[in-house]
């Protein structure tokens, strides 16, 4: 009897707040754009009920993939059009009706447009009565698809203002750093895009959740999971304080000086204030054609060509402005180290700045660092189990 009882809801007062508040608006402006547009076209004004169930995906759930665009629209249209088809053919309502909806999820299937609602769709297709029944496939285009389109596109406002990516976007794999063969550092032991595939497989069953949204919620796991077995271990315990910054008008040789000096691959680059407008490194430095001596037959011809000395000294990069990227990952000081194994490991950076409030310069974390939390943080656990064993 326990699985008849209802499971426990995550979601906030907020989030429970913001879906109420999504339906009724994109009802409301469903329901007067339809009839609008239903009425200047002279046919009567129509909200059909399923699409109520329409809006409890697109406005409670839009993670959904059952509330993505094509679903609700694509799922909805094809929906009705097979209702249709069926409530013309067979003249027995107990029958078209069941035969319809079977054969709608069939058509969603096929399409990849699985959308709850349209099971319903289907049947008030055949069991709507003889206006819908008089309207034929044009009900399978106005209401429905008109429906779907607008409400879809309500959606599409509400979510977005109330930040909510809608579509829900699917990420991209990760691009390897060194573009190798090898796995991404994380997945080398840790869970494997593999084993997830394989587990999928084995569930054989549709889950309200997109692939990548279930990965990142594993990997959300793990990260807690490992804040519990190694402590809170933050940015601001293994940073490097006392950090040698550059100004985005330091001249070039200035900062090369600097690299050498203190032995280090990169510069934090912050503005008058302090805060941190973006790295640059010994590896920024030589993508510059001019300090680059290992470009091809193409490149070299062009610093021929550019050799003269006017040329040379108008396009040769003389600031840090000129060669830093335009953009820059920063942390906070409070950011457990855990977080950093993904950045460090998997997207290749070498250095992070560590910054307040403001987006001020706090300290540095560098690869050797992050190594070293990672060996104590191990060391330490080693110690606790040896002592709780004893």
């Amino acid at each position: 009897m326990r699985a008849f009882l209802p499971a426990p809801m995550n979601a906030s007062l907020a989030e429970r707040l913001r879906g109420c508040c999504g339906a009724l608006a994109g009802l409301v402006v469903t329901g007067l754009a339809c009839t609008w547009l239903a009425g200047s076209a002279g046919l009567p004004p129509v909200l059909i009920a399923p699409l109520g169930a329409s809006a409890v995906l697109l406005f409670a759930v839009p993670a959904s993939p059952l509330a993505q665009p094509w679903s609700i629209i694509g799922g909805n249209t094809v929906s009705a059009l097979v209702g249709v088809t069926c409530a013309h053919w067979i003249a027995e309502p107990l029958l078209a009706a069941p035969l319809a909806a079977a054969l709608a999820i069939g058509a969603m299937f096929t399409l990849r447009c699985l959308h709850p609602p349209g099971g319903a769709i289907a049947l008030t297709t055949v069991l709507g009565g003889p206006a819908v029944t008089a309207a034929g496939y044009h009900f399978a285009f106005s209401p429905v698809a008109l429906n779907s389109l607008v409400l879809m596109f309500a959606a599409l406002a509400y979510n977005n203002a109330t930040r909510r990516a809608y579509p829900h976007r699917q990420q991209a794999a990760p691009r390897h750093p060194h573009q190798t063969a090898d796995l991404q550092p994380t997945e080398r032991l840790g869970l494997q895009a593999r084993d997830l595939d394989a587990a999928l497989r084995q569930h054989d069953e549709i889950l309200d959740v997109s692939r990548e949204d279930l990965e990142n919620l594993v990997q959300q796991a793990e990260m807690h999971a490992y804040r519990r077995r190694f402590g809170e271990i933050t940015c601001a315990d293994i940073m490097s304080r006392d950090v040698v910054a550059v100004r985005p008008g330091t001249p070039l040789a200035q900062a090369w000086r600097l690299l050498r000096r203190h032995d280090i691959r990169a510069l934090p680059v912050v503005d008058a204030d302090g805060r941190v407008a973006g790295m640059v490194s010994d590896a920024d430095m030589m993508k510059s054609p001019e300090l680059n001596p290992y470009d091809g037959l193409r490149t070299r011809l062009r610093h021929l060509i550019h050799g003269l000395p006017r040329v040379r000294a108008a396009r040769q990069p003389k600031l840090v402005a000129q060669v830093m990227p335009p953009a820059v990952r920063v942390v906070a000081e409070d950011t457990h180290v855990a977080q950093l194994v993904p950045l460090m490991a998997d997207q290749g950076l070498r250095h992070v700045p560590v910054v307040d409030a403001q987006r001020r310069l706090r300290g540095i974390i560098a690869q050797s660092d992050l190594i070293a939390a990672l060996y104590r943080g191990s060391l330490m656990e080693r110690e606790e189990e040896n002592n709780q064993a004893a």
